[in-house]
């Protein structure tokens, strides 16, 4: 068995990192590996984390999320 999906969320919005970790921590087949508030972060996470999935907001400060998946 390979174990659960690794989701890294990045989300510039505390109220809706935090909502979908609450909503995918109830799955007994994912595991949230991190968060990250602008894109920025997100990439440095995703380098650092190796995750399956990300979750990613594409307007964000700094970085936005199609720039940051561009550069993952």
């Amino acid at each position: 068995m390979k174990g659960p999906v690794r989701v890294l969320i990045v989300d510039d919005s505390r109220v809706h990192r935090a909502a979908l970790r609450a909503l995918l921590e109830r799955q007994p087949d994912v595991s949230i590996v991190g968060t990250a508030s602008d894109g920025l972060e997100g990439v440095a996470a995703a380098h650092d984390l190796k995750p399956d999935v990300i979750l990613m907001d594409v307007r964000m400060p700094r970085l936005d999320g199609l720039e940051a998946t561009r550069r993952i």
